[in-house]
């Protein structure tokens, strides 16, 4: 990969900023606030305090966004990132919210834990880059790719949970916001090309509202201002057990992100080296840290974004900085958040198919330049780790009866590959010496020039 990075700073047209980064909260806004509506129900919290949750958690997330894509001396990837909450959090703090000594309180001083150990660790986590050469990097990216698509084909039938799931109509929107994408993507030019996907949601929403499948009454009854204060519903708890399982989540959420970073890294053509790797994962847990204050949870870099530049081939960073305040501005309006909401998932679905498809095409791109000739057991490595990240997605009991603590690590798929591409890389070739991405990037050059 290059070392430039005039195309992660490029800094566009204000009005072609706003509309890409009205596109990037779409494509995330459904996964950012399931979690505190998964977590505000199962604690039978009161509608007024699941509301304020999801406005807190907005916020707090277009706090971490900036953080992660504006980036400060240190902290920062200072690429194209969007940050929400992780779901591999959810298990560990609906544990421990259900425990009446603790509480959502209880939650809070373990997420608030978690992101001081994770600013911490982030410079060590960041020595492990060697580890992933490009059979490792390509595998894991593959898996992440595969993985969303489970999220593209629930939100185009309509969503985990519809009574109606699978509903003919919604699959025909679904399939005609794909047309819309892939319309605009071969005949569109400049701009209208950049935000096929935006267009390709806006077109489905009208559809949807024609047909009365979308529907606004949330949006009239929100309020104009919401209020987000730190301590807003008391001060955290802290409790040993709660930090050193959240502190386990944070380690999966890490290892996670560095998929993202090294994916991210491929489609800007952005060298991702040990320092820039720290930074991000720092801002990681910097984004978290801020959660636990503001009364939300874990902050990731949501994978979701990452097909998008795949999609759009813009790779300005200042893209998600615009996202980060869109998202600020919908923690902070009600009424705003509530029309985003309001965008059905089966619309949301046909955009999903087309990016998270472009982020397993970026593992395959990359695999494609691995030696498996003269290296025969990279095929090993690279089947084996797809068929671990596979068990979470086609058997979700597969370990059902394993120790739950260790629910955050074996039910994730990402997680899963990521350990086994590594672990047997080692075993076959040895430990990788040099920067992996390095190595990447000219085998990703071999491939183009090819």
């Amino acid at each position: 990969m290059s070392d430039k990075v005039e195309p992660v700073d490029e800094r566009l047209p204000a009005l072609r900023l706003g509309a890409l980064g009205l596109q990037h909260v779409l494509v995330m806004y459904a996964g950012a606030v399931a979690v505190p509506l998964i977590v505000g129900r199962a604690l039978k919290l009161p509608p007024e305090q699941v509301a304020a949750l999801i406005g807190a958690d907005l916020f707090a997330g277009g706090i971490a966004t900036l953080i992660q894509a504006w980036a400060f001396p240190g902290v920062g990837i200072r690429l194209p990132v969007m940050m929400g909450v992780t779901f591999a959090s959810v298990g560990p703090m609906i544990a421990i919210g259900t425990n009446p000594e603790l509480g959502l309180l209880g939650v809070y001083g373990a997420v608030i834990a978690a992101g001081l150990f994770g600013v911490l660790v982030a410079p060590f986590v960041s020595r492990l880059l060697p580890l992933f050469p490009p059979v490792v990097t390509g595998t894991i990216i593959t898996v992440i790719g595969i993985s969303l698509m489970r999220v593209g084909v629930n939100w185009a039938g309509g969503g985990i949970g519809n009574p109606a799931f699978g509903d003919l109509r919604f699959l025909g929107i679904a399939l005609f916001v794909l047309l819309v994408i892939l319309g605009l993507s071969k005949w569109g030019k400049g701009f209208v090309a950049n935000v096929a996907v935006l267009v390709g949601i806006v077109a489905g929403c009208l559809l949807a509202t024609a047909t009365g499948l979308m529907h606004f009454d949330k949006v009239a009854s929100a309020g104009w201002v919401g209020m987000v204060v730190p301590f807003q519903f008391g001060m955290p708890k802290f409790d040993l057990f709660s930090i050193l399982t959240m502190c386990l989540v944070m380690v999966v959420v890490m290892i996670e992100s560095t998929g993202m970073f090294l994916a991210l890294g491929e489609m800007t053509g952005t060298k991702v080296d040990e320092k820039r790797l720290t930074a991000g994962l720092r801002a990681d847990g910097l984004g978290t840290l801020i959660g636990g204050i503001f009364n939300t949870f874990p902050y990731t870099s949501f994978s979701q974004n990452v097909g998008l530049v795949g999609v759009t081939g813009v790779k300005s960073r200042w893209v998600a900085v615009v996202g980060g305040f869109i998202m600020l501005a919908l923690g902070l309006l009600p009424k705003l958040s509530a029309l985003v909401e309001a965008v059905p998932q089966f619309v949301l679905g046909g955009a999903g198919l087309c990016m998270f498809g472009m982020v397993a095409a970026t593992g395959i791109r990359i695999l494609s330049a691995v030696d498996f000739k003269a290296a025969k057991n990279n095929l090993l490595v690279v089947a084996i780790s797809i068929g671990f990240g596979m068990i979470p997605l086609v058997a979700p009991k597969f370990f059902e009866h394993m120790p739950k603590a260790m629910a955050p690590l074996l039910e994730s798929g990402i997680l899963l590959a990521s350990i086994s591409a590594v672990a047997l890389n080692a075993f076959f070739n040895g430990f990788g010496r040099g920067d992996a991405l390095a190595e990447a990037a000219e085998a990703a050059k071999a491939v183009d020039h090819a």
